[in-house]
């Protein structure tokens, strides 16, 4: 058996190596391996398809000047949109669909889509990021666009060490406009034993546009104003001998709102229901009794065994995760029976574990590579519905709950899944790879009393309400992907690959929304209809994908460049009204091309560009038309030039958004922003100096156009009008010990 199969830890985690195959890597960069392709250590140089590692100097110059990891991947990564600068990724797709993002090789994405993975972790703890480009057929659900495996930090160095960070940020334009961080990690490493803690905390302030004037709170996903973050990660290991090793990790995230100034709706929440936008505005005396945030915790178990059951490789983990996401509150109306305004939030709870088991053998020019999945989930969705008096009189900032109520039906789902993997040398040059998943998926989901009529009930508009029926729903779905890969050599390869993956519709907003009557002689609010589990099925989305690409790597040049095409016979969209879940029966393509080409000078000097351009299309009765822009994605240019010289670091970034718009003429508008980035190291540490933004570009964030066809139905686009952050500069100090 070759011996750079032997560690098994890369296999999910990508944290441990094996002393065989570290000795093997030693002359090589580890950007060269990757598992995100094929869930076990695979040269880049052998994998048919679009593969990207970011590396952890190029996250840590990013993250030092002040970049968040949402706008740092969109940088980074050609196929991933542009991110928001708030706390969700909501609609930050990769090549048009959405992406599964994993720490460790954990899935953060849950059936329950609430769109947070990339509010899970500091960049102080991360060590590299792997990405496939594309529909992966051996990861199951949505996976359609892409997969983000986030790699965390273990020990570097033999014996004990650690690094030390503090930070600021500003654009000088308030006075709360200030953002601090610190963040320290001890480690040790021996023989046998090895262990790394890193806490990572942060303290942001008001965020200003290029106008100097505040950003509006998002109150649609939240945003990061005022928000107080810590990370703790403590990772650690044994290593029995060569053949065997167990590994451990605990992670404790929490991301709150953490201030008093927030979204003023005018008094009795005027601006809101007289669809005033003039009244808008921020103000002290924010209050609310339910958290504002993201709470999570996540453990792994990881053994891996090598020569083993004949010669084979052995990979098993096991993963628990809970998360708490607390929302903003929210202005709605409720018939009671005359129409009242109100404020609520809702919090959403996830409770996960999993199991994962791999085993791996190669014989000559065949590897196979097959494996079970095993996940559990449960989903919570309740909701506050806070004191009227008080948020009329405070203009939606004084919130205290009164009516604890449903907002979301509990739901449980069970996930099977089985798969094999194979490489095969056709011939030296020319590889085959193949492999099919296959997936059993259970959902039950309980009986539900709709949120707006359980509001209707707390506030004496009825004496009850019939539920909507829950129930049972299971279905399979098979995947599979092949591919062939030529290598001319180790510097080029080209690929042509078929690949299928599938969306899955979240079942808490697929279903609990039904149209009530209210039954004037009982006082009870009858279900007139609904859609339910017992009347219509889950099903899943599968989406085909085909992709040619190629690759090269030869001195100081890299480039890799791909073109795809990915078709589903369904769509999802969103209700904008209920805000329900629909699956239609309207077939989705994407196209595009994405790349990246970058040369490196003897001197230091490199310089290069990437992106993405794409279409998006859905079938309306035989013609394809623009997909609409809350679902589609723009095209996108990034370039850069840099120099490293002795002690210093310079780079110079400039990110271009074009314009997108849809068939009904709603439209993502283009801007362009650049970013400096200056680094200099010294005997006891390293100085970083960012500046983000620098020529001050006012602009409206592609979530923000987003959000505004979202919530069309309320009238206020105002609301919904998030710009960009303007000039920001960041300074930061970096000891390693």
């Amino acid at each position: 058996m070759k011996k750079q199969y032997v560690v098994i830890a890369l296999l999910i985690s990508g944290t441990v190596f094996s002393q065989a195959t570290q000795d093997s890597l030693t002359s090589k960069s580890i950007e060269d391996v990757v598992i995100v392709a094929s869930r076990k250590p695979t040269k880049i140089s052998e994998i048919p398809g679009t593969v990207w590692v970011v590396q952890k100097e190029k996250i840590q110059q990013q993250a030092k000047s002040g970049v968040p990891i949402k706008e740092m991947l969109a940088i980074l990564i050609p196929s991933m949109d542009i991110g928001p600068q708030g706390r969700t990724n909501y609609g930050q797709n990769m090549r048009g669909r959405s992406a599964l993002v994993m720490i460790d090789g954990v899935s953060l994405n849950s059936i329950r889509s609430i769109s947070r993975q990339l509010d899970a972790i500091d960049p102080f703890n991360i060590e590299r990021i792997e990405v496939l480009s594309g529909a992966s057929a051996i990861y199951g659900g949505n996976a359609t666009g892409g997969i983000i495996n986030i790699i965390t930090k273990t020990p570097s160095r033999n014996g004990i060490s650690g690094e030390t960070e503090l930070g600021a940020r500003t654009g000088f334009m308030g006075s709360d406009d200030h953002d601090f961080r610190a963040a320290q990690s001890i480690s040790g490493k021996g023989e046998k034993f090895f262990g790394r803690l890193g806490i990572a905390y942060q303290q942001n302030g008001g965020v200003y546009g290029a106008d100097e004037k505040q950003l509006l709170t998002d109150i649609t996903q939240t945003d990061l104003q005022y928000n107080q973050t810590i990370d703790i990660l403590a990772t650690g290991g044994y290593k029995f001998n060569n053949k065997h090793k167990i590994t451990a990790s605990l992670q404790y995230y929490n991301s709150k709102f953490n201030g008093d100034r927030s979204l003023y709706l005018g008094e009795n929440l005027s601006a809101f229901t007289t669809k005033n936008a003039s009244l808008l505005g921020m103000r002290d005396g924010f209050s609310s009794d339910k958290n504002v945030g993201t709470e999570r915790y996540m453990g792994t178990v990881t053994y891996n065994g090598s020569d083993i059951l004949g010669g084979q490789d052995l990979y098993v983990q096991f993963a628990t995760r809970g998360e708490k996401l607390g929302f903003y509150p929210f202005p709605g109306s409720v018939k009671i029976p005359a129409t009242t305004s109100y404020m609520s939030s809702s919090q959403q709870d996830t409770y996960y574990s999993g199991l994962k088991a791999l085993l791996s053998k190669s014989w000559k020019g065949l590897n196979v590579t097959y494996g079970v999945d095993v996940d559990l989930e449960k989903f919570e969705g309740a909701q506050s519905v806070y004191d009227i008096a008080k948020t009329m009189s405070s203009g939606g900032l004084v919130n205290e709950t009164k009516y604890s109520l449903g907002r979301y039906p509990t739901n449980h789902s069970q996930s099977y899944a089985g798969y094999v993997q194979t490489k095969y040398n056709i011939l030296p040059k020319l590889q085959l790879n193949g492999g099919v998943r296959y997936q059993n998926i259970n959902v039950k989901v309980d009986d539900f009393v709709g949120s707006q009529q359980q509001t209707q009930v707390a506030m004496g508009y009825g004496k009850s309400a019939s539920a909507i029926p829950g129930g049972s729903s299971s279905y399979n779905v098979t995947l599979a992907n092949a591919g062939l890969l030529y290598k001319f050599n180790e510097q080029h390869q080209a690929w042509g690959t078929f690949s299928q993956g599938v969306s899955l519709a979240d079942p808490s907003k697929y279903y609990g929304i039904g149209n009530y009557n209210l039954n004037t002689v009982t006082g009870n609010w009858d279900v007139v209809s609904s859609i339910n589990v017992q009347q219509q099925s889950l099903q899943a989305i599968k989406t085909n994908q085909f992709e040619l690409g190629y690759r090269i790597n030869k001195g100081g040049l890299r480039g890799q460049i791909a073109g795809f095409l990915s078709n589903s016979d369904k769509s999802i969209a969103v209700d904008k009204t209920t805000f329900q879940i629909l699956v239609n029966d309207l077939k989705l393509r994407n196209m595009g091309i994405e790349a990246e080409i970058s040369y490196t000078l003897n001197n230091g000097v490199y310089f290069g560009a990437s992106g993405l351009l794409i279409k998006s299309e859905v079938d309306n009765k035989g013609e394809w038309i623009k997909q609409e822009i809350y679902n589609a994605s723009p095209s996108k240019l990034v370039t850069y030039i840099g120099y490293n010289f002795k002690s210093w670091s310079f780079r110079f970034q400039s990110l271009q958004n074009f314009k997108l718009r849809d068939n009904i003429n709603n439209e993502i508008d283009g801007y362009n922003t650049s970013d400096l980035m200056v680094g200099y190291r010294f005997n006891w540490g390293k100085f970083n100096l960012g500046i983000q933004n620098v020529f001050n570009t006012d602009y409206q964030t592609i979530w923000s156009k987003r959000s505004q066809v979202l919530y069309s139905s309320y009238g206020l686009p105002e609301l919904f009008n998030y710009k960009g952050r303007g000039r920001t500069f960041n300074l930061s100090y970096t000891f390693d010990f």
